[in-house]
């Protein structure tokens, strides 16, 4: 059967996708992968039927899609409702995939935007964004049964911060306003103890309370070379600041961006498959975009892509965000 114009099929098997799965041992084989840095995991040339379309080479980056926290995330809320059974409440999206989140709704969970549309007498779960301390404070005073899903390398964050504080320095965030993670780490502190930053201008314009007792914090999913141009920026301006002890982008989203960067000089287009509400997903674009790619297009199913603006493209570049799933990812090399 001939295939649709400008529409690729992978010739044999589908590329396999490092992905985590329930037991403990699969998901440190996820950890210890990602930690294997950036490649590109699969290069195929797919020909096509129709006389007008030369071949389309497929180049897939690795690692790319689910994280160990996410997968973390989302055994929670699934266990949750083994134990507990249907409905079980979640505050906020348990992470940014309208997809999960579905499949997760299917199964009885309940999504809300804040703890008081939840009932005292069923489990609620946190994110895996994380939230403000009164949230679980909140909980705890009403007597709920509450689990907390927060990505173990965001709670790094919040310790740290609170670290920071404990030792007498105000706080920079370097994070987007708004965004759960943001939201959750700066509500980890007193309010005013925190100032937030989200570019270089930002960084020239913060006024803290004392130049000479300054810490930051990033947030997880950031762009790098975004995130140490505004450090340095910082750094300029307060020579004394503190930073972590350890990168607060977490190694899942420095690997996925690496490795769209060693793919780009080679894919005149590139397709991120993500959420248009995922942080991590929309850098891959923007880094994408900045190694060199012509073109970059975040997706979230097949359905989304723009094939008007693939044509004439000879070379594909394909990666998913950490959020988001193998089914999504095959349907996209799939479609």
């Amino acid at each position: 059967m001939p295939l649709k114009l400008c529409r690729p099929k992978l010739v044999g098997a589908a590329p396999p996708i490092l992905t985590p799965r329930v037991d403990l041992s699969d998901r440190v084989n996820c950890w210890t992968r990602d930690r294997q840095g950036p490649r590109i995991s699969r290069e195929r040339t797919v020909p096509m039927t129709d006389v007008f379309k030369p071949p389309l080479t497929l180049l897939l980056a690795a690692p790319r899609g689910f994280c160990a926290g996410v997968d973390r995330a989302i055994k929670i809320v699934e266990m949750a409702l083994q134990k507990w059974g249907a409905p079980v409440y979640v505050r906020h999206e348990i992470v940014h995939n309208r997809y999960v989140v579905d499949g997760l709704r299917a199964k009885g969970a309940v999504f809300v935007k804040e703890l008081e549309e939840c009932p005292d007498d069923r489990p609620v779960i946190f994110s895996a964004h994380g939230v403000p301390k009164a949230v679980p404070a909140e909980a705890a005073r009403r007597e709920m049964i509450y689990v907390d899903a927060t990505c173990p390398l965001v709670s790094k964050v919040h310790i740290e911060a609170g670290r920071h504080h404990d030792n007498g320095l105000q706080i920079i965030m370097i994070g987007h306003a708004g965004h759960p993670e943001t939201v959750g780490t700066m509500g980890q502190l007193p309010q005013g103890q925190v100032l937030l930053v989200e570019t270089v201008d930002d960084a020239a314009t913060v006024a803290p309370r004392d130049p000479a007792k300054l810490a930051f914090v990033t947030q997880t999913t950031l762009s790098v070379d975004d995130t140490a141009d505004i450090v340095a920026a910082l750094q300029e301006r307060f020579p004394q600041i503190v930073g972590p002890h350890k990168e607060d982008i977490c190694y899942a989203t420095t690997n996925r961006q690496e490795a769209v960067k060693a793919l780009a000089p080679r894919a005149q287009a590139l397709l991120v498959v993500g959420a248009p509400n995922s942080s991590n997903s929309k850098r891959l674009v923007d880094v994408g975009r900045k190694a060199g790619c012509a073109y970059a297009q975040l997706v979230q199913r097949a359905a989304d892509i723009d094939w008007r603006a693939l044509d004439g493209v000879r070379s594909l570049g394909v990666t998913a965000g950490a959020s988001d799933p193998d089914d999504l990812l095959e349907e996209v090399i799939a479609a």
